[in-house]
């Protein structure tokens, strides 16, 4: 299972796979009590609204929900001091963490330094200290799924999308049963270019769990990234059906109404988000989205 953090970073300018390109915004610092999500589990990745504009264009992608990862003697994250620190002082918890490697901490104090390294806005290396991790033998594979799924998320924070879905391949190669992983690995394949893979890796998950309204989302952006519309906007309805106000499926199934030129439609999908989700990060997109669309069609 993975979790979330969050960092400082300079966003870079990546593309959106078949949408008109933004001009890059400044990025803001992300509020570092956030962090606190690695230790209680909470999706504070999932809805906070200052995520890097990078990121955001990634393709149109759903940050993934933080879940739970046990340590890696199995007892609980929030029982390990180095983690609970990360949320109010993570360059206290990088010392710690080293200070904790240097006398025995083993993977649990390498897994803490390499999360208050992303904390203190050095995500590349975090993720690949991960990848590091993730590759130790020793460890359950389910612990090392965990790990590399991490690794992935790492990557995408530093606007690596080709190491998150390396990462997130062998993520989900541990853990082949785990649909979280399988989701993530096709965020990450379809901010690498992948969207193909995106749609292969949740057929089998998505015909066992066919509400499922994050897989949707995402297998319709790759399904969109494809230029199929059609199959995007059956499932993007699909998603909206089984989670009416979500904000990332009404994202989506704004740029796919627009796509096949419902302009009404998809002003009322960005429009809706604005009114129930105003602080989430898709309210940011949607802002832009309507902006473009008030400019005419020279500006999409």
């Amino acid at each position: 299972m993975s979790q979330t953090v969050v960092a400082v970073m300079t966003p870079s300018v990546i593309p959106s796979l078949a949408r008109p390109q933004r001009l890059p915004r400044p990025g803001p610092r992300l509020a570092l009590g956030a962090l606190l999500a690695v230790v209680a589990a909470l999706p504070a990745w999932a809805s906070a609204p200052n995520h890097p504009p990078a990121l955001q264009r990634l393709a149109r992608l759903e940050a993934p929900t933080a879940r739970h990862v046990p340590a890696a003697g199995g007892g609980q994250p929030a029982t390990n001091p180095c983690l609970a620190l990360l949320a109010d002082d993570p360059a206290a918890a990088l010392d710690y963490a080293q200070d904790w490697s240097r006398h025995g901490g083993g993977s649990d104090a390498a897994q803490c330094a390499a999360l208050s390294t992303m904390a203190v806005g050095n995500p590349a290396d975090a993720a690949a200290s991960l990848d590091g991790l993730a590759g130790e033998p020793r460890l359950r594979p389910a612990r090392r799924a965990a790990l590399a799924d991490q690794a992935a998320q790492a990557w995408m924070l530093a606007a690596r999308p080709d190491r998150a879905l390396l990462a997130a391949r062998v993520a989900s190669g541990l853990a082949p049963d785990d649909p979280d992983l399988l989701v993530d690995r096709a965020r990450a394949a379809n901010a690498a270019g992948q969207p193909a893979e995106a749609v292969t890796v949740l057929g089998a998950m998505l015909a066992a769990h066919p509400a499922r309204a994050d897989a949707l989302v995402v297998r319709a952006s790759a399904y969109r990234a494809l230029n199929r519309l059609a199959q995007a906007h059956a499932d993007v309805e699909a998603a909206c059906a089984a989670a009416p106000d979500a904000p990332d499926a009404l994202l989506e199934r704004g740029v796919v109404r627009e796509r096949l030129g419902d302009l009404d439609g998809a002003r009322q999908d960005w429009t809706r988000i604005l009114s129930v989700s105003p602080d989430a990060r898709e309210a940011d997109l949607a802002q832009q989205d309507l902006a473009l669309l008030d400019a005419g069609p020279e500006a999409r």
